[in-house]
């Protein structure tokens, strides 16, 4: 009788240790620093997350892989716009992203206060060019006081210094530490494959030039400084024609100083943007996109004034790459391309596709899905 007693009571016991074990983890108060360096408080992990930017999916879905919606409770609209082939591929997958609320930006003056309280975020997540429109309508006192913090992070200003500590404060808001850094390792691992043979080949730098954001205005020609894309092509064993005329990481170059300059590539970031230039000159590069309709609206690129009689046109050196991974933690994938674009001898065996199909399999919930970049010479 004694002993099934103390039977019973083990299993008791076991049962009720089990139980604690799955039960979720008490949110903790913890001091986080953000890519302002600001110290924020904030209750970790977190479960009621709003992103200031949609696209900030590009890393959440590589944290929370087999549900990358479970904790957004809101998000700005821009992948909705800006990235639909993307929304679309999760869409399919996740029918719920559909219910998620959205909002507009800080920037513009469009963002709902009122409807982001009514959510009980955790946290907002906000990049940091919203700084200025955030402090002066002073949201950040508003939601401070209702215990709703705000973090800044960077993929799109400084991202070759700010996406590996931005990846680090998402895991530690996600309680995903782990994952995040073995995401780090491979971005690390995927961009010295490039950087290793640069800095030992020392090859001769041919000058580029890369066109921003590609038929989503008519304006030309809209470039990167020594920041983002153009950091990309000094990596990738390029030299960026724009990088001592731009100031900061964006800018305008007028099309003189291009033909001058005589770049011998020309790389257009672009992307499906029917959303804002319905019919547009943007090439719609990108997850699923048709090569052949890409090819044959980048040959519009050649005949640009700015172009006139540039080495590149002669030899139709012209490109487009998917114009996102400038604000995602994907840039690996654009510095392998432009580096086979540059050297394509050196850079033979390097296969960009497989690099990006890898990181899917790895870390992303839905398939991968070839087109991100095309050339007029295929």
């Amino acid at each position: 009788m004694m002993l099934s007693i103390i039977r019973r009571g083990h299993v008791l016991a076991a049962l009720l240790f089990t139980g604690l074990l799955a039960m979720p983890a008490v949110a903790a108060p913890t001091t986080v620093t953000d890519l302002l360096g600001r110290q924020v408080k904030v209750n970790l992990p977190v479960q009621r997350v709003i992103l200031g930017e949609g696209r900030q999916l590009y890393l959440v879905a590589a944290l929370d892989t087999h549900n990358p919606i479970e904790r957004i409770v809101g998000w700005r609209k821009d992948l909705i716009q800006s990235d639909p082939d993307t929304y679309n591929a999760y869409l399919r997958k996740f029918p719920a992203i559909a219910k998620i609320p959205t909002f507009g930006g800080f920037e513009d003056g469009t963002f709902d206060i009122e409807q982001a309280i009514s959510q009980r975020p955790d946290v907002i997540i906000l990049n940091i060019e919203a700084q200025h429109a955030t402090e002066d309508a002073r949201y950040i006192e508003k939601l401070d006081a209702l215990g709703i913090p705000v973090v800044y992070v960077d993929f799109r200003n400084q991202p070759m210094t700010n996406t590996e500590p931005t990846m680090r404060l998402f895991g530690q808001l996600f309680g995903k530490e782990q994952q995040a850094e073995a995401f780090i390792a491979f971005r690390n691992q995927q961009i010295r494959r490039v950087t290793d043979v640069i800095a030992a080949q020392q090859p001769a730098r041919p000058a580029v030039f890369i066109e921003r954001i590609g038929g989503y205005t008519d304006d030309c020609c809209l470039s990167f400084g020594n920041e983002n894309f153009g950091l990309f092509v000094k990596l990738a064993g390029g030299n960026n024609i724009a990088k001592g005329i731009i100031p900061s990481t964006f800018g305008q170059l007028n099309p003189e100083q291009v033909i001058v300059a005589n770049p011998a590539q020309v790389v257009v970031t672009s992307a499906n943007w029917e959303a804002f230039a319905p019919g547009g000159h943007w090439v719609g590069v990108g997850p699923g996109a048709d090569m052949t309709e890409a090819r044959r609206k980048l040959a519009w690129y050649t005949q640009r004034p700015a172009y006139a009689g540039i080495k590149a046109q002669e030899s139709q050196a012209f490109h487009a790459i998917w114009h996102q991974f400038y604000n995602s933690p994907y840039q690996f994938v654009a510095i392998q391309q432009l580096a086979k674009w540059f050297h394509p001898t050196l850079f033979a065996d390097l296969d960009p596709e497989a690099s990006f199909r890898e990181l899917h399999e790895r870390f992303l919930p839905v398939p991968y899905e070839p087109g991100y970049s095309v050339s007029l010479k295929p």
